[in-house]
């Protein structure tokens, strides 16, 4: 994202800041009393003032039922996140991917967005709605690419992504375009924009069990989670339970391949794809 797009998108933030501090203090509410009354910390509402953290699509709805503002949060969120590219639970955390200083993934069962080629996106979308027209395939991976771009900028987020071996195993897609997949993390790898590890199935049971999760870490605000559900997603703010996630992801890191180790799978699962290629 350019600066100046940056600067402006920072701007939009700061009036929806100034207007929920305006607004609340006309109700003649404190920071705590209007966080009691849409279930965040006072200390968030704080936060949401003052353009340090963005609130999520049902906290700015919450405000307006108490503020009595008609909607206005509501409008003012969706017109700051208005991408029909994503489900709204989702819009939100490609925000937080576009501010965050560190980003660690766990990835159960897919290559997560920021690493996918656009075929691998085009057969996910595919094997969730056979019915999708060419354009709404098209317009998936064309977000997936969008996405990816923040890996290439000069300020990129630290970026750490532990895979299960399933992740590797599995063929998404034909198997030439599974071997692509897998050769393109190679190279983000090897180009030091991303740090790999792989969970391998010998390690049986593990921490967070099947539930792919993302942690964020941004210069000004506090970290955060995200997890997803079945068409359903869950940005975790309350410090102690992000706390609990990230020491949950430590013990993924320990029982993790090292990295070179993790490399060299990827790149022999990318061989044992290409070779069920040349047999079929």
């Amino acid at each position: 994202m350019a600066n100046g797009s940056q600067g402006s998108r920072r701007m939009a933030w700061e009036f929806f800041g100034s207007e929920l501090k305006r607004r609340r203090e006309n109700a003649a509410l404190t920071q705590v009393e209007l966080g009691g009354r849409v279930f965040v910390s006072g200390g968030y509402i704080g936060q949401f003032e003052q353009a340090i953290r963005k609130p999520q699509l049902d906290v700015a709805q919450r405000i307006d039922e108490v503020l009595q503002t008609d909607g206005f949060f509501e409008r003012t969120w969706r017109k700051l996140i208005d991408d029909k590219r994503y489900a709204d639970y989702f819009a939100a955390v490609v925000e937080l991917e576009r501010t965050a200083t560190k980003i660690c993934e766990f990835a159960p069962t897919l290559v997560p967005g920021l690493l996918q080629t656009a075929a691998y996106t085009r057969a996910v979308t595919l094997a969730s709605n056979p019915f999708a027209t060419e354009a709404h395939i098209e317009e998936k991976a064309a977000a997936r690419v969008e996405r990816a771009r923040i890996l290439d900028d000069a300020t990129r987020p630290m970026y750490w992504v532990i895979l299960h071996e399933h992740v590797l195993r599995i063929s998404v897609g034909t198997p030439t375009e599974m071997a692509d997949q897998l050769d393109h993390i190679a190279r983000l790898v090897g180009q030091q924009k991303v740090l790999v590890q792989v969970l391998p199935t010998s390690v049986g049971a593990y921490p967070l069990m099947g539930r792919m999760v993302q942690l964020f870490e941004f210069e000004d605000a506090p970290p955060t989670a995200y997890t997803e559900a079945v068409y359903s997603g869950s940005l975790l703010d309350d410090p102690a339970l992000v706390k609990r996630v990230h020491g949950a992801y430590d013990l993924l890191r320990a029982a993790a391949l090292p990295p070179e180790a993790s490399l060299a799978l990827i790149e022999s699962a990318a061989e044992d794809h290409r070779r069920c290629a040349s047999t079929t």
